[in-house]
């Protein structure tokens, strides 16, 4: 086909492939009733408060929503300790990603980041023409040693997810403040905590708490997760105030939409949702540890809402899930080709899965 020739640098950035909805597979592969366990959302669904706010103000949808988000960001300074003036507001985590990228990397400057860690961090990379400085994960965890021996005086950004997305693993406070306490001030670290109300390890950093003493820090947090709106597209980053103000120069117009303010405003304060989700998470992953331990399947212990199976050929056991109305997520694009990653789903959900598995293993 003739016609306008995209640009090299648009040919070599890294596509994210995101899970197959449950129509797509059913159309393709003529089944019903499948179940969707490969894009770690919540199986309790929504927050019941940010439905009901999201129904009230579907009245005013002519209307143009705050641009800055004037009151979800109070509400989320009152709930983790921050100011207005050190938050910024993103259609999902993925525009806050970019946003900051954009910011503070310029053409050959370096970004670090784990080899096996969130495809968008590569992405973001690409997207800036920075050179991307890949360290390998130590037993599925973030070395952070090694990251912070990686820095050089082209480094201007690190990228780190805890808990990490797909291995499920996570640092503790102690080894991450070590971290941070060895990173310049001059490099912009990104702690994506989108599964951070997961975990269940005692150490668990809270990173609203260390942006107070390393004010190059930026944190992430979704409402995709644990709040039950991946498809109302929000999250937000928290920063030093005047990093802040070079990520919201540019984030675009109307970048949240208003339902998705109202929604994300309420589901904050939904704690009975949360704590629901929480718990139903935790009983997940113990039916998901019994049941893969007595078929002596491997898998890494996780600190978020879903799990890393180790399987054998993870792209051939995907392709047979799906065949048995099982949708997971191959991980071969994060270098893990051995690997699936399973959602925590409800109970009926993960034993499904299991029973799929040990047919396609077994045959």
């Amino acid at each position: 086909m003739s016609g306008p020739e995209a640009s090299a640098r648009s040919r070599e950035i890294i596509s994210y492939a995101p899970g197959k909805p449950i129509e797509e597979v059913e159309r393709e592969l003529g089944i019903s009733e499948s179940v969707k366990l490969a894009s770690n959302e919540n199986p309790l669904g929504p927050s019941p408060k940010a439905l009901e706010a999201m129904g009230s103000a579907l009245a005013d949808l002519n209307r143009y929503p705050d641009g800055g988000g004037f009151y979800l960001k109070e509400a989320l300074a009152s709930r983790f300790g921050l100011s207005p003036e050190q938050i910024t507001l993103g259609n999902g985590t993925n525009e806050v990603l970019e946003n900051i990228g954009k910011a503070f990397l310029d053409p050959g400057d370096q970004a670090v980041m784990g080899d096996a860690a969130f495809i968008v961090f590569h992405i973001v990379s690409q997207l800036c023409q920075a050179e991307r400085i890949i360290v390998p994960l130590k037993d599925y965890v973030h070395d952070l040693e090694e990251m912070a021996s990686r820095v050089t005086p082209k480094t201007k950004l690190i990228f780190v997810a805890n808990p990490n997305n797909p291995t499920g693993t996570a640092v503790g406070e102690t080894r991450l403040k070590a971290f941070l306490d060895s990173v310049p001030e001059r490099i912009a670290v990104v702690l994506d905590e989108a599964y951070a109300q997961y975990p269940t390890m005692d150490d668990f950093p809270d990173g609203f708490r260390l942006i107070r003493d390393f004010p190059n820090l930026f944190v992430l947090r979704t409402f995709s997760k644990i709040y039950g709106l991946a498809g109302i597209r929000i999250g937000f980053g928290a920063g030093h105030p005047e990093y802040i103000k070079s990520v919201e120069k540019l984030r675009e117009p109307f970048n949240v939409n208003s339902l998705a303010l109202a929604g994300a405003r309420a589901a904050l304060e939904d704690n009975d949702h949360i704590k629901k989700t929480r718990e139903a998470n935790a009983s997940g992953l113990d039916d998901l540890y019994k049941m893969l331990d007595e078929m002596g399947v491997p898998y890494v212990s996780s600190q978020a809402n879903f799990l890393l199976v180790e399987v054998g050929d993870g792209v051939q056991v995907f392709e047979k899930l799906l065949r048995e109305g099982v949708i997971v997520r191959p991980v071969k694009g994060y270098g893990l080709p051995a690997h699936i990653r399973v959602t925590v789903g409800l109970q009926k959900e993960n034993r499904r899965f299991v029973e799929a598995l040990r047919r396609v293993l077994n045959p």
